[in-house]
C-alpha cells in the first residue's frame, strides 16, 4: 500500500506494527506515522482498522462467542475459550503445557464439506475469508481481552467455520500474518481438516506450519461415507496416506480428532478399529475424544458418559493415547460443530 507514496520502506513495518500490535482503529491512531503522510492515505481513500464484534454471548463456563462483520454485511463467528477446551492435551509440542486462552478461529462462511452432524454444514458454502479477515478475527478478540503477546499464552485452532484447507493460500497466508506481524509461534496453533489430501500434501511442505489435527470420526470407510461425504473422495486410506508425509518437529504429534456419536460410532469394536488404523501411521499420534454437540435439526444423540469412558479406555488397550476434549459453550451454540451464524 506505501510503495505508491515513495516513502521509505520502514513505514510499512510502523503500519504493521499499528494494526497488528497496537489494535488501531483509523489512521489518527497511527501516530508512527507522519501527519502528512495519514493525510495522503486518507485522501487517497485508504483506512485501516479492525474486524467489528457485531455480538457476544457469554456462556456460564466463561467462554465468548462472536459474530464478527465483513465488509460485504456478512458475519462469521470466532469463540474465545478461557483456559482452552483441553485439546492440547497430549500432543507433544512445546506449547501443552498451558494456555491463558484458546481462540477458535473461522476460515469460511459457511462450509462445503457437509459433514452431516454438524451445524455449520447446514449453511452450506458461502464464501471464503480473506487472510486479513482470518487474522483479523484474532486481533479483533486480542484486543477485546487486551491480551499482551508474550506475557499471555494464546492458543489458536482453526476449527471454527469452513475447511481451511478448502481455502488453503488465505488460511496459510493469515498463518504467516499471525507468526510475523502479531507474534503468535506456529507452535500455539493447529489446524484441523477433514481430510483434503491435496491440501495435507501442500501442507507438508511448508516451512512454517501450525500442528495438525485430522477429523477422523469414524473406523472405517463406510461410516465415515455415511457422516463426511468427502470420505468418498478420499477415503480413510488415502488420508491416511497423505499424513504420514507431514514432518513432525520434536516432540510433536499428529491430532485425530473424533466426534463420538451415540449407536453410530461409539462401539467397543469401533475403538478397536481405529486402534487398529492408527498403529498403521507409526507416527506419534494421539486422539481428542469430542462427545457430540447437540443442533437443531441434526438427528444424532449423545453417547452415554460410561459409553465415552470406555471408548477412551479401549483405545489405550490399543496402545493409542487418548484424551477427551471438554465442551466449552455448548449452551451458546459455540461447541465443536455448532456454530452457524445464530443469534442466541
Amino acid at each position: 500500500m506505501l510503495q505508491r507514496f515513495s516513502v521509505p520502506a520502514y513505514r510499512s513495518r510502523q503500519l504493521s506494527e499499528a494494526l497488528y500490535r497496537g489494535w488501531a482503529e483509523s489512521l489518527d491512531e497511527v501516530t508512527t506515522l507522519p501527519k502528512e503522510l495519514r493525510e495522503r492515505l486518507a485522501e487517497a481513500g485508504y483506512a485501516v482498522g479492525l474486524p467489528r464484534i457485531v455480538e457476544t454471548f457469554t456462556s456460564v463456563d466463561g467462554t465468548e462467542r462472536y459474530l464478527i462483520a465483513a465488509a460485504d454485511g456478512q458475519t462469521v463467528e470466532t469463540v474465545w475459550m478461557p483456559e482452552g477446551d483441553e485439546g492440547e492435551n497430549g500432543d507433544g509440542s512445546e506449547a501443552a503445557a498451558y494456555f491463558d486462552a484458546t481462540i477458535c478461529v473461522s476460515s469460511q462462511i459457511g462450509c462445503a464439506v457437509n459433514c452431516q452432524f454438524c451445524l455449520t454444514a447446514k449453511l452450506g458454502i458461502i464464501r471464503d475469508l480473506t487472510a486479513g479477515e482470518i487474522a483479523g478475527q484474532v486481533v479483533a478478540v486480542l484486543k477485546r481481552h487486551m491480551v499482551q503477546i508474550g506475557r499471555d499464552r494464546i492458543n489458536l485452532v482453526f476449527m471454527g467455520m469452513g475447511e481451511p484447507f478448502l481455502n488453503y493460500d488465505a488460511f496459510m497466508d493469515a498463518v504467516r500474518l499471525l507468526v510475523e506481524e502479531v507474534g503468535i509461534p506456529e507452535s500455539r496453533m493447529t489446524v484441523s481438516t477433514s481430510g483434503i489430501v491435496p491440501g495435507i500434501e501442500r501442507f507438508a511442505a511448508e516451512p512454517v506450519r501450525p500442528k495438525l489435527a485430522i477429523s477422523l470420526n469414524a473406523s472405517n470407510n463406510q461410516v465415515r461415507e455415511q457422516i463426511m461425504p468427502i470420505n468418498r473422495k478420499w477415503d480413510i486410506e488415502r488420508l491416511l496416506r497423505a499424513v504420514q508425509q507431514v514432518p513432525l518437529r520434536a516432540r510433536e504429534k499428529l491430532t485425530f480428532e473424533y466426534v463420538l456419536l451415540g449407536g453410530v460410532n461409539d462401539q467397543i469394536q469401533h475403538a478397536d478399529e481405529v486402534g487398529a488404523l492408527l498403529r498403521r501411521v507409526n507416527r506419534p499420534l494421539k486422539v481428542n475424544l469430542i462427545v457430540w454437540n447437540p443442533g437443531p435439526g441434526i438427528r444424532y444423540d449423545m453417547p452415554q458418559p460410561h459409553q465415552v469412558i470406555e471408548f477412551q479406555n479401549r483405545l489405550k488397550l490399543n496402545g493409542v493415547p487418548a484424551y477427551i476434549r471438554r465442551p466449552r459453550g455448548r449452551d451458546i451454540y459455540a461447541a465443536c460443530g455448532q456454530l452457524k451464524r445464530t443469534g442466541g
